[in-house]
Formats: C-alpha cells, sequence, structure tokens
C-alpha cells in the first residue's frame, strides 16, 4: 500500500477540532486494512511530520478513523492549517 492509499481524508467536525486544540491530535479516515504501523509511516512520510501514538477506531458506518497523537514540537493546528481545514 502507498501512503495515498492508506490515508483516506482528514476529519474536521466540531469534535475533531476540539480534540486538536486540547491533546493535540488530528483524526483521519483511513483503509479498513491499514494497519497502525501503515498509518504512522504514511503520515510521517506525506505530511512530515512526528506521530507519538495512533488509536483506531472502526465505526458503524464501516469507515476507520484514526486518531493521530503528535508530538509537542509538531502543533495540530499548524497541520490542520495545512490541510486547510481551520
Amino acid at each position: 500500500m502507498n501512503e495515498y492509499s492508506v490515508i483516506k481524508y482528514p476529519v474536521s467536525t466540531e469534535k475533531a477540532v476540539r480534540i486538536m486544540e486540547s491533546e493535540n491530535k488530528l483524526i483521519f479516515v483511513v483503509d479498513k486494512k491499514a494497519k497502525k504501523s501503515e498509518i504512522k509511516e504514511a503520515l510521517e512520510k506525506l505530511f512530515k511530520i512526528k506521530v507519538v501514538k495512533i488509536n483506531t477506531l472502526n465505526t458503524p458506518k464501516g469507515e476507520k478513523k484514526a486518531y493521530v497523537k503528535l508530538s509537542p514540537e509538531t502543533p495540530a493546528i499548524d497541520v490542520a492549517t495545512q490541510l486547510g481545514l481551520m
């Protein structure tokens, strides 16, 4: 899998923005079959960020969401601004 097939799109709901500000986390919808290590590698390559931890969640809609905790030197707000979410 290449990084563009692993990461589908970022989530920009009110909850996602609140988590971004308070916990320095970003939320992405990812490929159903992607492993945490593949998600981490793809994000670090695509956005040049340092990932600390990833939690995944399979939604009832059949999507897989990745909650990505960024390192303190990489503010989530800056990455969100680059993506056009803010």
